[in-house]
Order: C-alpha cells, then structure tokens, then sequence
C-alpha cells in the first residue's frame, strides 16, 4: 500500500474511538504517550554504544539490581525513566507498575490523576543489548478501580491485581531493523511500523492473526532436565518429526527476548514455552504475570491464538503480588491446547533402566 493511503497511529485511534461516543479522548492521548516514549527508547537502542548507554547501570555500591534480583542494564533505568516521564504529566494515569520498581509509582502531586493504570517492562530481553540482538518494550493498560478514581488517593499494589481479561489494551515495541509498535485495544490486533522520515507509526500489518497450525516452538532446551512430564512429551513429539506421532518435523527457535519471540509467532505461528518447572520450586515460573505474560496473552488472544499456563488460561489466573512469576505457553490456539491436553491426561511412566526394561535380568 502506498505510504500515502496508510493510516497513522492517531488516525487509527481516532478511528477506534468513533465506536464509542461519548469516550473522553484521554485512552488515546495515553496510548500516543507509551508510543512517543517507544519512539524514544527506539532512538537510544539504536545509538548504541554511540549513545554511552551499553553495559550495567552502576551505583555507589556496585552494580545495580532490580526487585526480580537481575542486573540492570543501564538501558533498562533509562528506559523506566522514559516511560514514566512521557506518561505521568498529562492527567490520564492514576499511577503505574513497572518491572524495575518494587513499588507502584505515584502521579507527582502538581500533575492531575487520571482513570488508568499503566503496567510495563520498560526493555524487555535487555541481557541481549550488549549482541545488538533485537528487544523491546511490554505495556499493559488497566482501570483504576472506582473507589480509588473517586477518592484520588495514591494507588495500592492491590489496585494492580486484576486480571488479564481486565486489560483495556496491550502491546508492545519491537527494536530491531524496524521499529514497530503491535497494540490491541480489545477489537483484534493491528501492527505498525516508525516512519523515520515522519517520525511516524504507520499501520503496515492490520488485523493480525496467528496461524492455527504450526511447525515451529521456542524453548530454552537447557532447562530439559527441570520439565515436568507434559512439557517432555510435547518436546519428545516434536522432535520425534515425521518419524513420530505427530508425523511432521518441526523446527525450534530460541531468541532469549520474549518481545522478538512473540512478534515472530504473530507474523507466521508457532509455540512459545516458558513453563513451571522444577528448577526452583519457590518460583512457580520465569515470566512476570502483570508485565510480560498478561499483556502477550492479551494479544494472543485477539489475534486467535491462545495463552496458558499450560493448566488455565492466562487471562484467567488473579494476580497476588505484584511481581509475580508464572508459566507461559503462547502461540498457535492448537499446539497450546494439545500441550494443556498433556497436563490433564494420567502420566505414563517409562523406565529408562536397562535394568528394569521388559527383556531385563530380573524378568522372569
């Protein structure tokens, strides 16, 4: 299509808004916000080490560490930074949670307070920085509750806690060759490019939808010790290929950057599995629910793909804390259903001892 005939970001939020009437506009400005502090992430991943902004963020003390316990990069704190400055001014927020805070962020006293909660992991995949591999930003937007909107007290870490089906829009930003914004405002999933030249999000892949069926799932394979039974059959007929019971090879990909991964399942299918194991059973999973995995499921689920634990549906699991972990399975509505189908059917042991095997010494 014709750069002159694609509609912008604004102009296809106006769009969307037209649907409601008497909708007051401050949805939209929020949305324009995240995206100028996207714009802006987008030029500093660029930059590079041109920028000075590669490497681990530093403090008196050393390298600094976030609430999750991992090293921040000194990407990640300019990041946080931009997200909060580019959306605490304009009255629309009534406070935020970001995955390098402990503590949900405030709206300044000299600004207004609006009547949504934004949610986000300002670099999502910020180990891969420092390899110039692509990464990205995770936003989930959310209302505030009404007793809160109405007494316009500061937000509590219990006003996060809604579910994933609660979510008023999500997406995310992808830097890498291009920069693209994916977002959902709850009517399907549209994806959009940054014209560098105008400094503008341009609609460039509407009405997404992830294919049903696929040849492709993303895994970390070093973690195969830790699965649970479930996740090792599926993995086992995957790679079994034509040869096995799913009488078709698959191929697995594995970028380390959950943006870049849910980006390629939208463009052309796949699986994406992150799921309990038993590692470390203190955490009942890698990815944070509120940040990561409720705003992917949101869009997977708009886009006609699905997300899951691998026991329930994502959109379906409250929230306790603020940041917690959970399992994540994504992609292609059957793969997932066939792996949450693996969970509730009885486990079949196999004994791999030679020993115990049926032509074994002690057989009678």
């Amino acid at each position: 299509m014709p750069l002159s005939h694609r509609s912008t970001l604004t102009q296809f939020l106006i769009e969307e808004r037209r649907r409601f009437p008497s909708a007051s506009g401050d949805f939209n400005a929020l949305i324009l916000d995240v995206a100028l502090a996207c714009k802006a992430i987008a030029r500093a991943v660029a930059l590079g080490e041109l920028g000075g902004t590669l490497g681990n963020h530093t403090g008196e003390n050393g390298d600094t560490v976030n609430v999750q316990g991992e090293t921040q990069k000194k990407l990640d704190v300019l990041s946080n930074e931009v997200f909060i400055r580019r959306t605490e001014w304009a009255g629309h927020l009534g406070g935020m949670a970001s995955e390098e805070m402990d503590l949900p962020y405030q709206i300044p006293a000299q600004y207004p307070r609006g009547k949504y909660l934004l949610v986000f992991d300002p670099l999502d995949g910020s180990s891969n920085i420092d390899v110039n591999v692509s990464v990205g930003s995770i936003f989930s937007v959310l209302r505030v509750p009404k007793e809160a909107e109405k007494s316009g007290r500061d937000v509590t870490e219990t006003d996060f806690l809604q579910l994933g089906a609660q979510q008023v829009a999500a997406g995310y930003a992808l830097y890498g060759p291009t920069t693209m914004l994916v977002l959902t405002v709850g009517d399907g999933v549209n994806g959009f490019t940054l014209d560098p030249n105008l400094g503008e999000f341009m609609l460039t892949h509407p009405k997404i939808r992830v294919p049903e069926e696929t040849h492709e799932f993303a895994i970390n394979a070093s973690n195969s010790r830790f699965w649970e039974p479930p996740v090792k059959r599926y993995v086992d007929e995957c790679l079994a290929g034509k040869t096995g019971v799913r009488a078709k090879d698959f191929n697995m990909r594995w970028i380390a950057s959950m943006v870049a991964e849910a980006h390629r399942i939208l463009m052309r299918g796949g699986v994406f599995m992150y799921p309990r194991d038993t590692k470390d059973l203190s955490k009942p999973g890698r990815l944070r629910l509120l940040y990561e995995a409720n705003p992917i499921g949101m869009l997977m689920e708009q886009a006609g793909g699905r997300a899951s634990t691998g026991r329930q549906a994502m959109l379906s699991v409250q929230p306790t804390s603020l940041h917690q972990r959970v399992g994540l399975v994504f992609g292609s509505k059957n793969e997932v259903e066939r792996l949450e189908r693996y969970h509730t059917e009885p486990v079949e042991e196999v004994l791999s001892n030679p020993l115990f095997a049926e032509r074994s010494l002690f057989r009678e």
